[in-house]
């Protein structure tokens, strides 16, 4: 890619606005390429390889009403220009966490090594750091993600733009945000990059239980073009309702999703395994496991084991300060290791699939708590009426059944105490729809309008999980100002 192109692509955006929609057409045709996109330049050898580990950086700073007259800013600006307040001095550090893989790659490859790594960065971010001319970020960035050299080593993950969880996000507005991210990135790294991005990240693990919430999800994906998702071991059970046996934890697995019809949908899933502490890829564990571990029946054939984790690519002392170390040295002790290998995820499906593994035969996993619901109701015979009867049933009677989805960690819910969050997003939610849906269907150049895409903004920054992550107060208060203006946005539409 040209340097002109490269400044066309990171400037060619509207004042004030990130490149979120308009181009809804060529992404669904970039996006459903039935293509490879790491097999054939892997250079990894399947038959010698006896267990895996893939291990992904997540990385997302919010959208906050906290500029000039509550104009909207990256809450990484906002810690640059007050250090004084809480960890807002860690502002450089963090800044240096988003763009060090770009260095950390061609070192690596450069000194013989063969690293894997995949990244997922909010759409937010990358909007802030557009917003802050942090283009050293941006190119360093670019350098590993369109550079046919590095480009091998480093995968890509989709994410829901505004780091929205899923389970308390208005059905109509998953793919908004999936399409959201797509279109963002190409605006940044390229069509050609894009084509690659064929695993997804959910933001915070957070997998949707709902029947119709997860089906509705799943769809949507799989119109975006995405082949597998990552998802947090607990929250996730067997078709029987039981945790996962330990030997489906270490291949891919099939997720199943069946609506309050009886409908059915799946894709390809593979299981984050431990918590959520980011000393488990500071210092690498998953490699460390991997090496304890051997090949395992998947359908007909053995494959190696892959030991999948993420963690916050910048959040905490380990992550800024011990993961750079122990990240090198890894790659280091596998030259002498060959049993042992790193993949990407699409990567690593690829070349199992290419060898015979089926993805219609992975074993099946389904969300949690779901056996209750199909125990009452016969998915042959389902109905939205009999499964809304079975889930309020299973409230009254069940203190353990939920339909809040499960994340990296149970101990706090997206939904419980946040009325003052959750109604006015469902509201502008609604107000987005009506307002726009019929003016798109009769017209769907609308959605590269300004008005469009401004209030398509405020619409996806309100579902924004910070604003409900760090209790009442200065964020619930971010979060009301940015509904009044998102209203105020809808109504001069």
């Amino acid at each position: 890619m040209s340097a002109s192109t490269i400044e066309r692509l990171t400037t060619d955006l509207r004042p004030g606005l990130a490149a979120l929609s308009g181009r809804e057409a060529d992404l669904q045709a970039i996006a459903q390429r039935q293509r490879i996109a790491f097999r054939d330049r892997s250079n990894l050898n399947l038959s010698q390889i006896q267990s895996g580990f893939a291990c992904a950086l997540h990385m997302h700073q919010p959208t906050i009403p906290a500029g000039p007259n509550g104009s909207l800013i990256c809450n990484l600006q906002h810690m640059y220009e007050n250090q004084g307040e809480g960890d807002n001095h860690n502002a450089e550090p963090f800044s240096w966490c988003y763009k060090r893989i770009g260095e950390f790659i061609p070192q690596l490859v450069n000194d013989g090594c063969n690293p894997r790594i995949m990244l997922d960065y909010s759409g937010n971010l990358l909007w802030g750091l557009q917003q802050m001319n942090r283009h050293d970020v941006l190119d360093s960035l670019r350098g590993v993600t369109t550079d046919a050299t590095y480009q091998p080593y480093v995968e890509w993950l989709g994410t829901m733009w505004s780091h929205a969880v899923a389970p308390s996000t208005p059905i109509p507005d998953l793919k908004l945000h999936m399409i959201a991210w797509q279109q963002h990135f190409a605006a940044i790294f390229g069509d050609e990059a894009l084509a690659r991005v064929k695993g997804f990240s959910p933001p915070e693990m957070h997998l949707p239980n709902h029947p119709d919430t997860l089906y509705e999800y799943i769809k949507a994906l799989k119109e975006c073009g995405y082949q597998w998702l990552l998802v947090q071991e607990h929250s996730v059970e067997s078709p029987e309702g039981h945790d996962l046996p330990y030997e489906q934890k270490y291949v891919p697995n099939r997720l199943v999703a069946r609506n309050s019809h009886g409908q059915e949908i799946s894709i390809t899933a593979l299981i984050k395994t431990q918590g959520s502490d980011t000393k488990l890829v500071a210092q690498m564990q998953p490699y460390h496991e991997a090496k304890t571990y051997g090949r395992r029946s998947c359908g007909s054939i053995e494959v190696p084991s892959l030991v999948s984790q993420i963690a916050d690519g910048e959040n905490g002392g380990v992550m800024m300060n011990e993961f750079p170390s122990g990240f090198m040295q890894a790659w280091g002790d596998l030259k002498n290791n060959p049993s042992v290998a790193g993949f990407n995820g699409t990567e690593y499906l690829e070349l199992i699939e290419a060898a015979g593994a089926d993805p219609a035969a992975y074993p099946v996993c389904q969300a949690v708590q779901q056996h209750k619901i199909w125990q009452r109701v016969d998915p042959n015979s389902a109905t939205p009426e009999a499964v809304e009867a079975a889930i309020a049933e299973l409230k009254q009677t069940d203190y353990r059944f939920h339909m809040d989805g499960a994340s990296w960690t149970d101990n706090l819910s997206w939904v419980s105490g946040y009325d003052n969050v959750l109604e006015p997003m469902n509201d502008l939610s609604a107000k987005f729809h009506q307002k726009f849906d019929p003016l798109v269907a009769a017209d769907a150049s609308v959605t590269a309008s300004r008005e469009y895409q401004e209030a398509l903004l405020y619409n996806l920054l309100l579902q924004t999980s910070c604003f409900r992550y760090w209790g009442q107060g200065t964020w619930t208060d971010y979060a009301r100002t940015i509904y009044e203006q998102g209203k105020s946005a809808i109504a001069r539409a």
